[in-house]
């Protein structure tokens, strides 16, 4: 979609296309107030000061509709769609990385009661797996504060996808 595309889109068709970037109702009706936007970067500028001030509440509501790492979500939604292509770099047909990615996702979500997120776009199975083992060792108020950060780079990496598509 082009830039001058979205800015022509009334409220509730440019809320439908942003959404799937972060279920962050807040997040997405401040973005899509804000326009007409002048270009890409402009938007994509808006969106992460927006995001700076995410709650605990914000990205659980947004981590619901994240698969675990390593899962291949399913269906025909814009976000699992989005997932797939965001977890390419997961090699699926390792089975021993999956079996350790499963088990660190579960080890991870009894220690945090979250399932695990990281921008996942552009890495490995492999570094995906360290950074999980690594953060089973953050406190929870260094983990919640990696969360949100990787959260915004998935939402600005997605919106960016977008609106260049």
């Amino acid at each position: 979609m082009t830039l001058a595309a979205f800015n022509q889109l009334t409220p509730t068709e440019a809320d439908a296309l942003i959404r799937p970037a972060a279920d962050i109702d807040r997040w997405v009706e401040a973005v899509v107030s804000a326009r007409p936007y002048s270009n890409v970067e402009e938007v994509l500028s808006a969106a992460r000061e927006r995001a700076l001030d995410w709650t605990d509440e914000d990205i659980d509501a947004a981590l619901a509709h994240h698969p675990r790492i390593g899962d291949r979500p399913s269906g025909s939604s814009t976000e699992a769609g989005m997932s797939r292509g965001e977890q390419a770099g997961v090699d699926a047909g390792d089975a021993a990385l999956a079996a350790e990615l499963h088990a660190g996702n579960r080890a991870y979500e009894e220690r945090f009661g979250r399932v695990f997120l990281i921008r996942a776009a552009g890495r490995g199975g492999r570094e995906i797996l360290d950074e999980l083992n690594r953060r089973l060792d953050n406190t929870d108020e260094d983990e919640i504060r990696e969360v949100a950060e990787q959260l915004r780079e998935i939402a600005l990496l997605r919106l960016e996808g977008i609106l260049r598509a």
